[in-house]
């Protein structure tokens, strides 16, 4: 796990590339990487791979990056793991035309892989990884982000020249990136809570698609392919019994969890005490008897909405006979990381989830553990949510009921006629937006958690993004989506298109994304044994039907898992892990949000702080997240950009797509 960055100047600029410019832009991720550093400048300066290095798998200099084949004509900087590398090392050992000068390190089985197959080399990849090649034979940069979207990449075209990096804020470090808002990001977040891919909320910025790979010439000409796709790899399991598929789920789960305790540093797990970070922690003890350290996170005190875990987490712990650890947080907590969470988010993520997530990655680094095991991804794969529940039967109740076109356009235009107050109820302005989607032949669910309806968002929109976004609709970002998703899905049910949407969009842009941020803002590996992408191939292969056997939400997976953990965990009442903001918005977090809101609101031109007031108790965290990016990169001097001259022309884009603040309470149990 590691920091990357790099850039390419094209042949028609004249921009070359200097150690300053290149160890700049690297050392601003020193975060991601505090174990070294590394450069390659190619020999005409055109060419430029940066690395900060977090030492996991082979920790020898040897295994440092950047580096090269035997000739020095292919160049990587990796950030991530190859959990298989070992076996595609003995793979390419049989064949004898390598020569090898590390003992076990995953990087150089890249290099060697790709020197073999080209770029086909990644589908024998199992892992999560943001990987750049420089392939100097060929004059060709190679950019790929793994199938699920667990690391991210990011990159910039400008001024004659490529830039990527593991961070925004590395891009940021080039004087002449101009800085700007993506509005039509700002509208899409608006409703997902993140911005899909390829789009940031800085103009000119883009981030790689999970499954994608770029190859950029050195003219500047950038080809653009989606090399996996879940549909293109599932086998339908329609003849097989639930004790089967039961079966088949805690075998490939236990390969997986075995897969991603490789490593040459300590590893550990977060536990909750629910269902999926239980399992985590149950497979991972198995084997060699060593214990494992377990992390949680609670509160000082105990909120309605959130009631506490900690007594299930310990209670896992026990079982598993883990070193477990835990930390109370506090409001003055939330208050003091604020600035640090919004600066390593890089762009506003609408999950305050954000803040415990940071802590309790500090609390496993300063315990001496470098890798840590989390459980996202069970219920977007097993029907996990009762918001999901909910939508299932909206979406059975809109099909039940189809209308000819001239009803519909009647119904449509009585539902904006409506929705036209904005005094209106969330309840009735999403009872119309429900109705507005069935009524347009549209799907009813736009994704696991749905922030403003496009309605709501006119009502606190500025007058000029209001006009800009008058006729505009979120259903632009989802609607390439849903056409792979037509085209492709063996079984196109209702929840696999909810499954299929947040896989390629809440997962790796905001659930992924924030586990990425916060954990390496500490120095700290993040693995995903549920996102494995063998797993999700055989979660995707199971029928609608099976996952929602009597209603019950996961019944699946607690078939698959009764008997690891136990009974108690698996049949109690889910409860969902989040921050009491709601209830620190009625003491110093509220007085905060709104003095940050209303000056936010008076210096961009983007929300009117009187339409965004209504929502700042229940939603002010997305709000605020906006403003405090805003002001950290966008609208303080320090964010102008410097000395900016005019772009060099750039050729045409070609996209070919197939299919520490301080440290609350440790409160460790005996």
């Amino acid at each position: 796990m590691c920091g990357i960055v790099g850039v390419l100047s094209f042949t028609n600029s004249a921009f070359r590339v200097s150690e300053h410019y290149l160890t700049r832009m690297r050392d601003v991720m020193a975060h991601r990487g505090p174990d070294g550093a590394g450069n390659f400048i190619s020999p005409d300066h055109r060419l430029g791979l940066g690395f900060r290095r977090l030492a996991i798998i082979d920790l020898s200099e040897r295994a440092m990056q950047p580096m090269s084949n035997e000739d020095g004509t292919l160049w990587v900087v990796f950030n991530g793991e190859i959990y298989n590398h070992a076996e595609i090392r003995a793979e390419l050992e049989r064949l004898g035309r390598h020569r090898w000068k590390t003992d076990h390190s995953d990087t150089e089985v890249i290099l060697h892989a790709f020197e073999q197959w080209g770029i086909d080399c990644i589908q024998k990849f199992r892992g999560m990884f943001a990987i750049a090649l420089w392939d100097m034979k060929q004059r060709q940069l190679w950019l790929i982000r793994d199938r699920i979207g667990v690391k991210p990449l990011y990159y910039s075209i400008h001024h004659g020249r490529m830039t990527f990096a593991s961070e925004i804020k590395a891009l940021l470090e080039d004087p002449e990136q101009a800085r700007g808002v993506n509005e039509e990001a700002l509208y899409y977040y608006l409703s997902f809570h993140a911005t899909p891919a390829p789009l940031t909320l800085f103009a000119g910025i883009q981030k790689l698609a999970p499954g994608t790979w770029l190859r950029i010439n050195e003219d500047g000409h950038v080809q653009e392919c989606r090399y996996w796709d879940v549909w293109d790899h599932t086998q339908p399991l329609t003849n097989a019994s639930e004790d089967e598929i039961a079966e088949r789920i805690l075998s490939e789960l236990r390969t997986s969890v075995k897969l991603r305790k490789i490593s040459d540093v300590p590893v550990g797990v977060f536990l909750s005490g629910g269902i999926d970070s239980s399992t985590n922690a149950a497979l991972f003890s198995e084997g060699d008897g060593q214990a494992v350290n377990t992390f949680s996170i609670g509160y000082d005190k105990e909120y309605e909405s959130y009631p506490s875990e900690l007594p299930y987490a310990r209670k896992i712990a026990r079982k598993v006979g883990a070193q477990h650890h835990e930390l109370l947080l506090r409001e003055s907590d939330l208050l003091d990381s604020l600035s640090l969470i919004v600066k390593h988010q890089d762009e506003p993520l609408a999950d305050p989830v954000c803040m415990p997530v940071y802590f309790v990655s500090k609390l496993a680094r300063d315990n001496g553990v470098i890798v840590c095991q989390v459980g996202e991804g069970s219920d977007e794969l097993f029907w996990g949510y009762k918001y999901w529940r909910h939508s299932l039967r909206l979406q059975h109740f809109a099909n039940s009921f189809p209308l000819p076109k001239p009803l519909r356009k009647l119904g449509l235009a009585g539902l904006n006629f409506m929705d036209g107050n904005p005094g209106a109820s969330d309840r009735r302005q999403f009872s119309c937006e429900v109705l507005r989607r069935a009524l347009s032949n549209r799907p009813v669910f736009w994704g696991g958690a749905e922030l403003f309806s496009d309605t709501q968002k006119q009502q606190f929109f500025s007058p000029r993004l209001r006009k800009r976004f008058a006729d505009f609709s979120s259903w632009e970002a989802l609607r390439p989506i849903r056409q792979r998703f037509e085209e492709k899905a063996w079984e196109p049910s209702p929840l696999n298109w909810m499954t299929y949407l947040d896989l390629n969009l809440r997962l790796p842009e905001l659930l992924l994304m924030r586990v990425d941020k916060m954990s390496m803002a500490v120095s700290l590996e993040a693995r995903v044994p549920f996102l494995d992408h063998k797993f999700v191939e055989l979660a995707m292969s199971i029928p609608q039907a099976v996952k929602t056997r009597n209603g019950v939400l996961k019944s699946i997976l607690k078939k698959a898992v009764r008997g690891v953990i136990p009974d108690e965990l698996i049949d109690r009442k889910k409860q969902g892990f989040g921050v009491p903001v709601y209830e620190w918005y009625h003491t110093k977090f509220g007085q905060y949000v709104e003095k940050e809101m209303k000056e936010f609101c008076e210096n961009a031109d983007l929300f009117q702080f009187e339409g965004v007031s209504p929502f700042l108790k229940k939603r002010g965290w997305a709000l605020l997240n906006v403003a405090l990016w805003w002001k950290q990169y966008i609208g303080s001097p320090s964010a102008a950009p410097r000395a900016l001259s005019e772009p060099v022309p750039l050729q045409t884009r070609q996209v070919d797509v197939q299919g520490s603040p301080r440290l609350a309470q440790q409160i460790v149990p005996q």
